[in-house]
């Protein structure tokens, strides 16, 4: 089969091995939701605060930290979480009202992935229940893999780098000398 000068290396060529794909461009965010953008309903409920027990209290204590969060997720880094924090505070210092801000992203959420707005429009769900409607949205965002602690950036690099350490296969017949 080979002659006897040939050498291993002369026998067989690995391919090199493939760098990982890049992460998306354009308007289509990099980050996977593990949950389906098609099924409509929302992953827990208006009033189901108490599942997630330490974000209700962060909530209820500093409301402008969880819409910070939620906000930069939904804009996917910009404006940053402590610009719209700071926005939602203002507002809730000078008008009394910053519902009238978090409505929207509330929106968005609902847009990016196609749930109804039940039980009422989304004004009126900040209006009347301010703090279950950041709760809920927070845990949307937290069920659909993101990490809210890390940021929009924070999950992109955790996602590429998920991406990065996936195992490769390499193509090919080896033989044995």
């Amino acid at each position: 089969m080979y002659s006897s000068n040939t050498t291993a290396d002369q026998r067989y060529v690995r391919p090199p091995p493939q760098a990982p794909p890049p992460p998306p461009s354009g308007n289509q965010p990099p980050i996977q939701p593990l949950l389906p953008k098609t099924n409509g309903a929302w992953s827990t409920g208006l009033f189901d605060c108490f599942d997630d027990i330490p974000s209700c209290c962060a909530t209820c204590l500093c409301p402008c930290m969880t819409f910070g969060q939620i906000a930069e997720i939904a804009d996917e880094g910009s404006p940053s979480c402590e610009a719209s924090g700071v926005t939602y505070a203002l507002l809730a210092c000078l008008i009394g009202y910053p519902g009238i801000y978090s409505c929207s992203y509330r929106s968005t959420i609902r847009q990016q992935y196609m749930l109804r707005e039940t039980p009422c429009d989304d004004c009126l769900v900040h209006c009347f229940c301010e703090p279950c409607a950041l709760c809920q949205e927070y845990r949307e965002l937290k069920n659909r893999g993101f990490d809210m602690c890390l940021g929009w950036k924070g999950n992109v690099e955790k996602q590429n780098r998920q991406i990065a350490m996936a195992p490769s296969v390499e193509v090919g017949m080896t033989r044995s000398s």
